[in-house]
């Protein structure tokens, strides 16, 4: 093997022969065989070191070629043997990067690549060396999580932009109006490009399938980017595949695919049956490999012939002819016995080739079998060493879990203020909808100020009109006037006529036509003043007949716009509703389907075999079944509600938030007081979790639709709660006679006794760290500071929250007592109180037994794991006495806000003596480095055994240790309600 790898890398510019690194069985081995036969890659790593790739461009250049081939066909070890050498292929492409001429460039990309590869495979490891994976192992690879695959399509985007530079800087490189195709040192720079035309494919058809994928799981916009980089890389592999298919140097290696005219259409689910995968054909070599070994074996059977007839001659001579031995003479037999004898001997030496190819059959045939057996045994081994893997992230898994269930619950408290928001949106919407209601009244009060203001107008042609009329009037009693005071005039004057004499008829005359004169002027005076009365009435006439005009149509087309505005309101307010009570049915439905899902999380986590591990009490069963129980009542009404009103959504939707949250925690609780159970109330009880469950989603699932969400009925869930409430009943601790009197002054002793406790552990604390600062230096002086200030923390954070639990006390019995005294109180409530002295007792022992672990720790003789579980153990015990505390508080007391802030604060020093206890131990502890470079193959295999021995061990002692803790925790229940005095008939 040796020989071969430094046959294939050397400083001439040519290409790697494939007999050098090709998996078949030439002579010399190859490169790629011999990762198989020693199951790593050692012996190429100890020959390449010794190689000078930093100072020789080419020989670096056929490193990466050879590298490339072994990761792609080698041994699945490779990867792990090469991973130690990642940094050093940085630092080399770094080096080869400075120079820009030559193969520099060349080197410094592809070790880029070969790099990546590595880190791409690490971090994927169901994608083999060669990336030949089937759909179904695609879907395995990313677990069936879209948050993977979206990160799947990322890296290989990074991978196959990788390839894709590589490829187009080595076509940069080569002079393309030459024929380099068929030159040494064009060949040379073009034989890596087939490995990099297999990657090339199954990226492309990775990415392809998984963009499909990711569209039907999320929205286009958000994939815009993954469609865009896809586009740009499909425009560069379809140019790359086209031209490398025209190089003669290709033809007769490699059949290159060529991709379609247009990329998939990812946002038409029906183009997926359009994608036909790309697929690379290598034509088989011109002399078969297979062949070689029947050569071989051919070439032993002649040698072996000769070597039978060299015997046989040496024996009987070369030739009877020559025979100097003359049997006839001597024996006296003639020459037919002869030809027999010559015949008997072939016929022997013919059985005996055929026994001795038998032989060789069967040596080759037990050989084959020794060798499939020793390979199923290093697959058992192998796979023996992945369900050890698959145990420990299974391990890794179950913590990961434990911390998004811490989680989930911060998430309900930010749901139930999505829903403050919620209530707070629909009140928004009711104040737009009274805008719009009081713009509605003043266009209302608007039309009827212009039915007045047109009343009026009206009036004023009326009056006009009647102006008009007496115009009218006054000119023709103007006419009649004048008329009688003409006839007037005629009869005077022929009175004058006849009176006068004939000699003053000339005088007479004169005056009477300077009389008729006069009176005409004044009549035409008076007549011209009326006629320019009458002009003046007629303009002013017109004018208001123009007015009225005006105002008549303005009034119609504003009464015309009022009516269009009025009807666009009146429909766009019925829109309005008509969308408010779709949002509002959305709300309801959202919300259904979310307490759906969290009802559903409950129940498939009753199947959870992690949750086994989980116990409970009968008496927080019994208080979660009735805080579930008064939720449906109060979501039954909620409901009915709602169905009379749709506007009263706003006190549904709280209502299920709280109905699903209660109902998990209801049938997550009765799960767990099922594990500490006898088997018969156990099985009832776990029953009807699933029962109770079952009920309350098809409740839940009536919300949703529209047709059943009227006949939606929650009683079913309510009989079971009862049923569950039953059975926790049955399986409450029966506690010893304690004399109610004491309980008052029982509480009050236990209280300022775990108050005196805590004091006592703060206060050797703060003596430990005086001493350790005195004593200790370095490393230990800086962990023990840092574990001792964290304890601290947590004593204060204790203390904090026992002031807090004593003033909610105080608060409660002082609410609640009314005429009585604490003490009766206390003792009316004994189920109450009980469970506040127990709490009690726990939190002061939990801080005395940290402290002596604490201590042992600091004077190195205790272990960090003691000190660690110390402190969950202190945190559980408050919660224990929040718990305990709240129970009969009110859910809008400040007391209960400080004290739930306080529990906050002491989770949170707990995390911190947890995370400084773990720092200290991961500083102080020193690690093997497993340095097997010195080792023996013998000495390898057997510290393999001894560490596979010692697995085991530990396996079975973590298998004793869990069913002891389960055997503890049933002891400890049965045992807790006779120390505390659990009473059956106690009010809690």
């Amino acid at each position: 093997q040796t020989v071969s790898i430094n046959k294939a890398i050397n400083a001439q510019e040519v290409a790697v022969k494939e007999k050098h690194a090709r998996n078949i069985l030439p002579k010399p081995p190859p490169c790629i065989l011999g990762t198989h036969h020693e199951k790593g890659a050692q012996t190429f790593w100890s020959v390449v070191n010794r190689l000078p790739l930093s100072g020789n461009a080419v020989l670096c250049w056929k490193f990466c070629h050879v590298f490339h081939k072994l990761l792609r066909d080698g041994h699945s070890n490779v990867l792990k043997d090469s991973v130690r050498y990642k940094n050093e292929l940085s630092d080399m492409s770094r080096m080869w990067g400075h120079l820009s001429e030559g193969y520099g460039q060349l080197c410094s990309i592809y070790l880029k690549l070969l790099r990546t590869k590595m880190e791409f495979h690490t971090k994927n490891p169901r994608f083999p060396g060669n990336l030949q994976m089937s759909d179904r192992q695609l879907d395995e690879a990313g677990e069936n999580d879209v948050n993977n695959f979206f990160q799947l399509t990322v890296e290989m985007f990074d991978y196959l932009e990788c390839e894709l530079n590589l490829f187009q800087t080595v076509f940069n490189s080569l002079d393309m109006s030459r024929s380099v195709s068929v030159t040494a040192a064009g060949q040379c720079r073009l034989a890596p490009l087939i490995q990099v035309i297999l990657d090339c494919s199954h990226l492309y058809d990775y990415t392809v399938k998984l963009l499909f994928k990711l569209h039907s799981c999320l929205p286009a916009d958000t994939l815009q980017g993954h469609r865009d980089r896809f586009l740009e890389q499909f425009r560069k592999l379809k140019d790359l595949f086209y031209r490398s298919s025209n190089l003669q140097y290709f033809k007769r290696l490699i059949q290159i695919p060529q991709l379609p005219e247009n990329p998939p259409n990812f946002l038409r689910a029906s183009a997926l049956s359009e994608h036909i995968s790309p697929v690379v054909v290598i034509p088989a070599e011109a002399s078969s490999p297979d062949s070689e070994p029947i050569t071989d074996l051919v070439e032993m059977d002649t040698a072996s012939q000769s070597l039978f007839d060299n015997k046989f001659d040496d024996i009987f001579g070369s030739s009877f002819s020559s025979d100097p031995f003359n049997f006839n003479s001597q024996n006296g037999m003639n020459k037919d016995d002869k030809d027999r004898l010559i015949e008997q001997l072939y016929r022997e030496i013919a059985g005996l080739k055929e026994e001795l190819e038998n032989c060789k059959a069967e040596s080759a045939r037990g050989t084959v079998q020794l060798r499939g057996r020793a390979s199923e045994l290093e697959a058992e081994l192998a796979e023996q060493r992945h369900l050890k893997q698959q145990a420990q992230d299974e391990s890794e898994f179950l913590r990961t879990e434990l911390e998004e269930l811490k989680k989930q619950r911060e998430d309900t408290e930010k749901a139930q203020r999505s829903l403050t928001e919620i209530e707070r949106r629909a009140q928004a919407n009711e104040q737009r909808y009274s805008k719009l209601k009081e713009k509605y009244s003043e266009l209302v009060q608007n039309h009827a100020d212009l039915l007045r203001k047109n009343a009026e107008v009206t009036k004023q042609v009326t009056v006009a009109r009647q102006a008009q009329g007496d115009a009218e009037r006054e000119k023709k009693e103007l006419e009649d006037s004048f008329q009688r005071v003409s006839e007037q005039a005629q009869r005077k004057s022929q009175e004058q006529a006849e009176v006068l004499d004939t000699l003053k008829r000339e005088l007479a005359t004169s005056r009477q036509e300077l009389q008729v004169l006069q009176e005409r002027d004044s009549l035409s005076r008076a007549a011209e003043r009326h006629g320019e009365e009458m002009a003046a009435l007629r303009a002013e006439l017109q004018q208001l007949r123009d007015t009225l005009s005006r105002e008549q149509e303005s009034s119609k087309m504003e009464l015309a716009t009022l009516q269009t505005q009025l009807r666009d309101k009146e429909s766009g307010e019925q829109a309005l509703w008509q969308r408010l009570a779709e949002e509002q049915f959305a709300l309801l439905q959202g919300t259904a389907r979310e307490a759906e899902r969290m009802v559903q999380d409950a129940l498939s986590r009753l199947e959870d075999p992690a949750h086994i591990s989980c116990t409970g009490s009968a008496d927080c069963l019994l208080s979660r079944t009735l805080a579930a129980s008064e939720c449906v009542e109060r979501l039954r009404d909620a409901h009915g509600k709602y169905l009379s009103n749709g506007a009263a959504v706003g006190s549904l939707l709280p209502c299920l938030a709280l109905f699903a949250h209660l109902v998990s925690d209801t049938l997550l609780q009765g799960s767990a007081t099922s594990h500490v159970a006898p088997m018969e109330p156990a099985d009832r009880l776990l029953e009807m979790c699933k029962q109770c469950g079952s009920e309350a989603m098809s409740y839940l699932s009536a919300l949703q639709d529209p047709g059943t969400v009227e006949g939606a009925d929650c009683s079913l869930v309510t009989t079971c709660l009862g049923r569950i409430s039953a059975i926790g009943e049955e399986l409450r601790p029966r506690g010893l006679d304690v004399k109610q009197e004491e309980l008052g002054d029982l509480v009050d002793k236990e209280m300022a006794a775990t108050a005196a406790a805590i004091e006592t552990a703060s206060a050797r604390i703060e003596e430990m760290l005086s001493k350790a600062r005195a004593d200790d230096t370095g490393v230990k002086l800086e962990v023990n500071e840092r574990i001792l200030g964290s304890c601290t923390g947590l004593m204060q954070a204790i203390h904090v929250l026992v002031l807090a639990s004593k003033d909610l006390q105080r608060e409660i019995v002082e609410s609640g007592r009314g005429a009585a005294s604490p003490k009766e109180f206390y003792a009316k409530n004994s189920r109450w109180t009980e469970g506040l002295i127990s709490a009690s007792k726990a939190v002061g022992w939990g801080a005395t037994v940290m402290v002596d672990a604490a201590d042992l720790v600091v004077q190195g003789k205790g272990t960090f794991e003691e000190l660690m579980v110390c402190s969950r153990e202190i945190a559980a015990s408050t919660a224990q006495l929040v718990a305990a505390s709240k129970v009969k508080a009110d859910k809008d007391s400040a007391n209960l806000c400080k004290l739930q802030q306080a529990s906050r604060g002491v989770n949170q020093a707990t995390a911190s003596v947890v995370a400084s206890t773990k720092a200290g131990k991961s500083q102080v502890e020193e690690k093997d480095s497993m340095d097997f470079s010195s080792m023996t193959l013998t000495q390898i295999k057997r510290q393999e055994m001894d560490s596979q021995v010692r697995v085991l061990e530990l396996e079975n002692q973590l298998q004793k240790e869990r069913q002891k803790l389960g055997e503890l925790r049933k002891k400890h229940y049965e045992l807790a309600g006779v120390a505390e005095g659990w009473e059956e008939d106690g009010e809690y």
